[in-house]
């Protein structure tokens, strides 16, 4: 009974921990980080019981936070990231791994054709990674991360899955990815190719013997877990959209050219060709851009594009709690009563019989609180090198 007892206080103090710090350091629901910090705990604790080394340390406790603050470093490193650029450092790290163990059978090992296979290989493994996800913290079978940090906590699972080291004869053992990966290289055959109007229809059944066996359900299932939320896309279309109009209706035609050029991610000399400008030129271009994309986002369809950043009233204008507590303790007391007046729903009209002043009056103040939380927000994302790409 003690023992229980003891198990059960480690496992709370570790995930208050954890849910202590998810709250401070990230703009996740509360309801979110407890889902979280409450897996985290539960797999720091089981390892912790499991392992007889840890077991016999006489200093269980230590080992708990320190796998504990490991966790939530590389959870807050993926949330950080955001879901883009998180996505692609996992594919990085993992394609790294295994990069020397898929190669293209009876073919030249060109680097191009195994940056293929790799892809091909770490589609099947992202599933296998959320299979295992779910199973080792008994969750539903369909089960997907939607939020932020549920996806950084996911992306930070798949690594340590894939680097998991499992024992082979002769006191050997090798990662789990690495394993994966030559099993993976020597079943594909010549030429192996996956139809992916198949793919996207479905109809194969799914199986665990070989890659190719759930080659096409796989690929399936991942088309449409990458695909963004709907609402999501929606969202995004709709702020491309209003900017290129608001550029048009105020005669910034060249604002609009620069603005669809960035959108393809073009570089700032193909940019350059296109447009016909000099990098001094380009520079004033995108200094100007920027002005229109500031006036906009703050003033002109700001509850839209915050409501895209999930940065609208009903999150705290995308603050964390730190960064709330820092903008409250910015604004003066007018300002925290327009605040609460826009939290409330009144319109532009009402809080300006509210205050005493014109609707013009109440739109310039607004746009200096929403440029208040806006330095706060960048400010604090420059300060950890990542951007919030949610």
């Amino acid at each position: 009974m003690n023992i229980m007892m003891e198990v059960c206080q480690g496992v709370e103090a570790i995930f208050q921990l954890l849910f202590n710090e998810f709250r401070q350091s990230t703009r996740a629901s509360e309801q979110t980080c407890r889902n979280v910090a409450a897996r985290l705990a539960n797999e720091v604790t089981r390892i912790c019981t499991e392992s007889n080394r840890i077991q016999t340390s006489g200093d269980v406790d230590s080992w708990a936070h320190t796998l504990a603050n490991l966790r939530l470093k590389q959870v807050l490193s993926y949330y950080k990231l955001g879901s883009h650029r998180g996505r692609v450092e996992l594919q990085s790290t993992l394609s790294a791994i295994v990069y020397r163990y898929i190669t293209p059978p009876q073919a030249p090992a060109s680097y191009q054709a195994r940056l293929t296979l790799i892809e091909d290989f770490l589609q099947g493994f992202y599933v296998e990674a959320l299979n295992a996800f779910r199973r080792e913290n008994t969750i539903e079978a369909g089960y997907r991360p939607r939020a932020l940090l549920e996806l950084a906590e996911y992306m930070a699972f798949t690594e340590r899955y894939g680097k998991r080291r499992i024992p082979l004869p002769g006191r050997r053992s090798q990662q789990l990815l690495i394993l994966r990966a030559q099993t993976f290289s020597q079943q594909q055959p010549p030429e192996t190719s996956v139809d992916m109007d198949t793919a996207a229809e479905g109809g194969t059944s799914e199986s665990d013997t070989t890659w190719n066996d759930a080659a096409i359900q796989q690929v399936r299932e991942m088309m449409v877990a990458s695909e963004p939320e709907p609402l999501e896309a929606n969202l995004r279309d709709t702020v491309v959209e209003e900017l290129l109009k608001y550029l048009e209706e105020r005669q910034q035609q060249d604002c609009a050219d620069y603005f669809t050029l960035r959108l393809q991610d073009l570089p700032a000399s193909e940019i350059e060709g296109i447009l016909g400008l000099t990098p001094r030129q380009r520079d004033y271009l995108q200094q100007r851009f920027k002005y229109h994309l500031i006036r906009f986002a703050l003033s002109h369809r700001w509850e839209l594009v915050h409501q895209w950043l999930e940065a609208d009233l009903e999150r705290n204008l995308g603050l964390t709690p730190l960064e709330w507590q820092l903008f409250q303790d910015k604004i003066t007391s007018g300002q925290r009563e327009l605040l609460e007046l826009k939290q409330k729903r009144y319109s532009h009209f009402e809080i300006a019989q509210a205050l005493g002043c014109t609707v013009t009056q109440v739109e310039k103040r607004w746009f200096k609180l929403l440029e208040i939380a806006w330095d706060i927000r960048n400010s604090s994302v420059s300060g950890s090198g990542a951007s919030q790409d949610e």
